[in-house]
């Protein structure tokens, strides 16, 4: 029966909120998830986009859900199940001569026998390092100003699995683990397409360039991603990505969570410094005095709790968070299967990326940086129905597309014509590679940043609720005073993608911030 008070109130239902609740009231906590949306998901949903076509609107491949948490929920027996596993990523080329990056190996008629060899050496050096971030996404990041034995013992466990690198690895660990990606792609191979192919995921939803400082970091944040450590970890979900949620909300519901849909979260309300429940739009007050929030940080301590409730230090470090998008979405309905020069269907159905160099996504990032959209696009593209033809009619098929280096603030403004410009700059870019394309497309979608944060409610439409840098990362994720979960304002915790260990569908947040809670709840 509904009530008016619970153990536990989750603040939006996406991938995170869910695990939360779930983990939550596998503990004996009477949990209600309330979501703004018509489904669960947040921007991990499938949905339609034209007439018998429907596409993972936000993320639209699982790069780097946790086998713990896949595991802990039982999402299989919820009704979780693959189209494909460990695909394989394809750099494309104009000229048909593409290189294919496996988890071991990478492979291409032009690539040198150098690149070859020390393709799969250096992601062996590299997985060892990502190995030390998987452990560390797992646990509560330990904070430096203080000395508390559970702290100590966390910075003291990372300091000896970096010393178990032996002296050379952990050497090049310090070396490489904050320099920027060009610098070490450019020292590690000679061929350009391989290098912009691996420096697509340093980069990847983010406001970083190849040269910025720090993105060897977001290259081994991806890199730890992939958990198992054998594929490539990259796999498309039968159902889109919308069935991962599905899943973590039946998971959810079998756990005895109470969620709402179509329910607004228009404040926290407190009192002397104590979170005591949430107020709906539609002006209901429902009682908790554990307030979880998987919104973004901007929009939780801002408008949800109030920067007149905030110290002002604090609010200042949550209004200083980068948090406008850099990244857009296009959905293309197609009449047919696309002609890629060089590749067959099976290769047709990989993870495709369009960055032929790294000097190619720089020039991207430049023209961003000044307000335009790119010319000449940067793309990571997925053609899901060749693996789920349930997603578009028969003999017919969908592309999805995240376009990076697309500015949440276009210096003309977003208006048709410029959604036009960008979406004709992308279909210019495939056709490059694959020739009549634009004459199979019969309807299209553009997701641009604002409306990505329309859609999914997320501040500046940025996918990771903020950017993942060397000064939001960890203990600093996503700002001194709010990096363990727990808030300024006792009783409310973050469990969203702005806090350790960040975004991508994870799920681990949500995680980490129910065990924090059922910790101080001892």
């Amino acid at each position: 029966m509904p009530t008016d008070r619970y153990d536990a109130i989750i603040i939006g239902a996406g991938h995170n909120g869910l695990v939360c609740a779930a983990y939550l009231a596998r503990a004996g906590c009477s949990v209600l998830a309330l979501e703004a949306g018509k489904q669960v998901g947040g921007a991990a949903v499938t949905r339609a986009f034209a007439p018998g076509y429907s596409v993972s609107a936000g993320a639209h491949l699982a790069h780097s859900l946790a086998p713990r948490v896949i595991a802990d929920l039982d999402l299989a027996a919820h009704g979780l199940r693959w189209a494909a596993r460990d695909l394989n990523t394809i750099a494309l080329a104009a000229d048909g001569d593409h290189i294919t990056l496996g988890a071991h190996t990478v492979a291409g008629r032009g690539l040198a026998g150098a690149d070859c060899d020390a393709y799969p050496l250096f992601l062996k050096k590299y997985r060892r390092f990502a190995g030390i971030l998987q452990g560390a996404f797992m646990q509560r990041p330990p904070r430096l100003a203080h000395r508390s034995l559970r702290d100590m013992a966390a910075l003291a466990r990372l300091a000896i699995k970096t010393r178990l690198l032996g002296r050379d690895l952990m050497r090049e660990l310090l070396r490489t683990g904050a320099m920027n990606v060009y610098d070490v792609l450019q020292e590690s191979f000679a061929d350009e397409l391989l290098q912009g192919a691996l420096g697509m995921d340093a980069i990847l939803g983010s406001d970083l360039a190849p040269r910025s400082p720090g993105t060897m970091l977001t290259w081994l944040y991806r890199l730890a991603g992939r958990w198992q450590g054998r594929g490539s970890g990259v796999a498309a979900p039968a159902g889109g990505m919308g069935a991962v949620t599905q899943a973590l909300g039946r998971a959810a519901q079998a756990a005895g969570v109470e969620i709402r849909l179509e329910t607004k979260v228009r404040r926290v309300l407190s009192d002397k410094n104590q979170a005591i429940g949430v107020e709906t739009s539609g002006g209901a007050h429902i009682h908790s005095d554990i307030i979880v929030s998987n919104a973004d940080p901007k929009t939780t301590f801002l408008e949800l709790v109030g920067a007149p409730r905030l110290e002002t230090g604090f609010a200042r470090r949550i209004r200083n968070i980068r948090m406008q998008g850099k990244a857009a979405k296009l959905h293309l309905a197609l009449d047919g299967l696309p002609a890629v020069t060089g590749l067959d269907d099976a290769q047709l159905g990989q993870r495709l990326l369009l960055a032929p160099d790294l000097n190619y996504i720089e020039a991207a990032f430049d023209q961003c940086k000044y307000g335009d959209s790119p010319a000449r696009p940067v793309m990571e593209i997925s053609i899901p129905t060749l693996h789920d033809p349930d997603l578009g009619p028969a003999g017919q098929h969908v592309l999805s597309a995240v376009i990076q280096y697309v500015p949440y603030r276009l210096r003309s403004g977003w208006d048709t014509a410029a959604r036009d410009a960008l979406k004709q700059a992308a279909l210019t870019c495939l056709e490059s590679c694959a020739p009549g394309i634009s004459k199979q497309v019969t309807a299209w979608e553009l997701l641009t940043p604002p409306d990505l944060e329309q859609e999914f409610l997320m501040h500046g439409g940025h996918w990771h609720h903020g950017e993942l840098s060397l000064d939001r990362f960890m203990m600093l994720r996503p700002v001194p005073g709010a990096a363990q979960y727990a808030t300024p304002l006792s009783g409310l915790y973050l469990c969203g993608a702005g806090s350790h260990p960040g975004g991508g569908v994870l799920g681990l947040p949500g995680r980490n911030a129910a065990t924090e809670i059922l910790r101080q709840l001892r």
